[in-house]
């Protein structure tokens, strides 16, 4: 009960502290999307379909918390990423734009309530949306993941987002451990629209050793989208989207060459990228319907990785250097380039009718990922003068099959019981190709290198043949979800799920759930539940290991599975799924225009997975005995046994006021407050005790701090007629970017920062669709690097920042509606 109290505590006292004067009464409105709130033209969308199966259940009214989002909030922004514009106007969403961090950098993770990216689910049109075929292995938020790509579905396409706040596994399945966030595509028979964004960035850079002005690094969104309607009730819906964006550059001088300058490129991709998606219905029968939806991306994403320069130091290893950046053709040394190609296909088509009284719900879905990766403007200098500038290094691909079949029906028990079942079957699948040798091994015959060069390409080291693997697994489940209004004032939820892998065997949570209305304009709600997530074929199975020729012996260095013979010997085990306990409390407040919500929750997870850090054979005697029959000097790699505690409360408070000669004004103030503590850091494997570090400090001090542990955001929303007004203001708590010195004076701390947009617009229902803006419009920038932290010049400002380090945006929407 320890837990509960402290929960009830929490809730009741940030709704008083929250709660203002009464509201002045008016008749309820249809609807108030939680953030961003828009006016009236977009009010009705509060009906949600998360985290309940019963019909017409409003978020007021739900037993846990909802935030409904309007597709016209998310487009009232300067950016067109859909994970962007989320954090923007959610709280609890944090979207960090890490950079120089190989293909973390194109496939950007948001994070919920601070947890990892694969412990948030995603679905699509409430049917399980697919991962990202990428594996984030480097330093950033939400390493060791594999998470959906947000930015695969555009803002254009969208109806609205509903994001659960809440663990769901007894609902959903894998991965709500923090939460669900659900895509709803625009469904239309009639109308259409089509917007060009224009944008720039008027800024001042002030890094530790430079300060410039920079204006430029443009960004051009074109979208559009289409209803079309068919017999009685059927409709098609087309959108489609194209983004073409410059890279930005925060980077430091370079202190290292002389004359001092910038040879770095930090900041975003340059993107260019189409995608197009098609969402459709209609009736067969009185009592049948069809659905379908699709959609294709394309996105070419081009960063940069640490510059290799001419080092002006007279030293042996510079003038190593300086010879092979010679004999490679680059005297003045070169920035490679990494450039991913990633291909996104989402699809399901379903039934959905009635059968003796029970809705049925039937689909079946598919979803693909893959990233080809390339390198370019790089050497393998193991190649000497005849290396390669671009490099073929291979590519990975996830897809998955998903059949489900859901059915639902209300009973005349107690007031309303409605009950909900269902089965479902997945099959998943994961593949690594190998690219050309020259991205990752030594040419075939002697060459003129530098004696000891290290191949593969500069920048990003290919996949080799050794790396390649194609897997499988599949899953099937079974759940039970009851809802019952027991009273006029109190309802109740129950929830049981059981499910199956093929690769690890079966888990079971469950999900209680309740809501007391003691008056009309107040109720308290509560859950309790288990979650769980199944790990990753990515986090099974990805390997790369790069190679280096010691007296005529190749000697190897990288991940590896964790079952691998090499995993193995090291006393890495099969990865098991990851648990939680979450529980919740809270209150609903609602007065005429006016409400608020507050929940306190807290979550505990175990057998969380990490990747290790490197295990080398320079640690004893014992671990290099264990390597040496692999020829392998150094090895990390996927490990169970982390848990963690997250604490926090969520706040929303909006309130509308219409007037007849001023216009109507949305106001929303919507809060989180987090706290992650890691409990347990495994010290051991199976052979080794103790084990070399496993969990470096800085990965520990990622999970806790790598996420601000305060975000509010207030914004206020006006329209008359025509025109409309949008202004937001959202805090950001400190975040730390843990460095590697124990000490902590490696740490870069991003600091506590406001974040102030502006837009003005005029929007007819039918014409005319003009908006100018500006995002971060007093150029704030996280905390600079320090010279001492940034020997290299390319790190200027923390790539752990929340709302990213690029400065102002000045941009223009032009569009017409019809």
């Amino acid at each position: 009960m320890t837990i509960i109290s402290e929960l009830l505590l929490a809730a009741s006292s940030a709704a008083l502290a929250t709660q203002a004067a009464p509201a002045p009464q008016e008749q309820p409105a249809q609807s108030a999307p939680v953030a961003d709130a828009a006016p009236a033209a977009d009010e009705g969308q509060d009906i949600i379909v998360t985290g309940t199966r019963t019909q017409g259940r409003s978020r007021l009214d739900s037993v846990a918390p909802v935030d409904v989002l309007s597709g016209a909030s998310l487009q009232r922004q300067g950016t067109t990423e859909l994970g962007a514009a989320l954090s923007a106007i959610a709280p609890s969403i944090d979207f960090p734009r890490p950079s120089a961090n190989d293909a973390t950098d194109a496939i950007r993770p948001a994070t919920l309530r601070g947890l990892s990216p694969d412990q948030t689910l995603v679905l699509i049109n409430g049917i399980r949306g697919h991962t990202s075929a990428n594996l984030n292995t480097n330093g950033t938020v939400g390493r060791g993941s594999a998470a959906v790509d947000l930015n695969t579905i555009p803002t254009v396409a969208l109806d609205r987002i509903e994001v659960l706040r809440d663990g769901a596994s007894a609902q959903y399945g894998s991965d709500a451990i923090a939460g669900v966030i659900n895509l709803r595509l625009r469904q239309a028979r009639s109308g259409g629209g089509a917007q060009v964004n224009y944008g720039f960035y008027d800024t001042q850079v002030d890094t530790a050793n430079n300060s410039r002005h920079v204006t430029g690094e443009h960004a051009v969104t074109a979208s559009a989208w289409q209803g079309i309607g068919f017999g009685t009730d059927g409709y098609i819906t087309l959108s489609g989207e194209y983004l073409k964006r410059q890279p930005t550059n925060r980077a430091d001088i370079d202190t290292r060459v002389s004359p001092n300058r910038v040879t770095g490129r930090y900041g975003d991709p340059e993107v260019e990228q189409y995608t197009g998606f098609v969402n459709a219905g209609t009736s067969l029968t009185d009592n049948l319907s069809l659905y379908a939806f699709g959609g294709y991306q394309d996105r070419d994403t081009r960063g940069a990785a640490f510059p290799r320069i001419n080092p002006a130091a007279q030293t042996a290893a510079a003038a190593t250097t300086r010879q092979q950046l010679a004999l490679a053709g680059y005297p003045n040394g070169f920035l490679p380039i990494i450039n991913t190609r990633s291909k996104d296909i989402n699809s399901a088509v379903g039934l959905r009718g009635t059968v003796s009284d029970f809705d049925v719900d039937l689909s079946v879905s598919y979803g693909r990922n893959t990233i080809d990766f390339r390198t370019l403007n790089s050497a393998n200098y193991a190649y000497g003068s005849s290396t390669p500038r671009n490099f073929y290094d291979g590519a990975v691909a996830y897809d998955q099959y998903v059949a489900g079949l859901d059915v639902t029906r209300k009973f005349d028990v107690f007031q309303s019981l409605n009950v909900a079942f269902g089965i479902e079957g997945r099959r998943e699948g994961y593949k690594i190709t190998a690219g050309e040798r020259a991205s990752y091994d030594y040419p075939a015959t002697t060459t003129d290198a530098v004696a000891g060069s290290a191949p593969g390409a500069q920048g990003f080291g290919g996949f080799a043949p050794r790396n390649e693997t194609k897997r499988s697994r599949r899953n099937g489940s079974i759940y039970l979800d009851l809802e019952a209004q027991l009273t006029d004032k109190l309802l109740f939820g129950l929830a049981g799920r059981g499910e199956t892998y093929s690769d690890f065997g079966s888990t079971a949570t469950g999900k209680v759930s309740a809501r007391y209305d003691l008056a009309p304009w107040f109720a308290l709600r509560g859950t309790a539940s288990t979650g769980f997530r199944a790990p990753s074929l990515q986090q099974q199975y990805f390997t790369q290991v790069a190679s280096v020729v010691t007296n005529g012996v190749p000697i190897l260095t990288g991940t590896y599975p964790s079952t691998s013979p090499v995993g193995t010997a090291l006393g890495g085990l099969p990865l098991e799924p990851e648990k939680s306990t979450n529980f919740s409390v809270g209150t609903v407040i609602r007065a005429g225009g006016f409400d608020l919500t507050v929940d306190a929750y807290h979550i505990r997870i175990r057998d969380q997975i990490g990747l290790s850090e490197n295990i080398a054979g320079t640690f004893s005697t014992q671990v290099a005995g264990l390597l040496a029959p692999f020829n392998v000097s150094a090895a990390r790699f996927f490990v169970n046994g982390l848990a963690s505690t997250t604490k926090g409360i969520d706040a929303v408070a909006h309130y509308r006021w219409r007037t007849a000669a001023a216009g109507a004004f949305d106001f929303t103030i919507a809060g989180n407050v987090n706290t992650i503590a890691v409990t347990r850091v495994p010290t051991s494997t199976a052979t080794l005790s103790p084990a070399p570090t496993l969990f470096a400090r800085s990965r520990i001090f990622t999970l806790e701090q790598g996420t601000p542990g305060e975000k509010v955001t207030g914004s206020i929303d006006w329209s008359l007629g025509e025109l409309g007004a949008l202004a937001r203001v959202t805090y950001y708590g400190d975040v730390n970017q843990p460095g590697t010195l124990a000490s902590g004076t490696a740490d870069v701390h991003t600091g506590q920062h406001a974040i102030t947009d502006f837009e003005l617009r005029y929007a007819a229902p039918k014409g005319a669709q003009i908006g100018l803006g500006v995002s971060n419009l007093f150029d704030v920038y996280p905390d600079r690097q320090s010279a001492a932290n940034n020997t290299t010049g390319v790190l200027g400002f923390p790539y752990y920042s929340p709302f990213g380090f690029n400065g102002r945006y000045l941009y223009a929407r032009i569009g017409l509606n019809w």
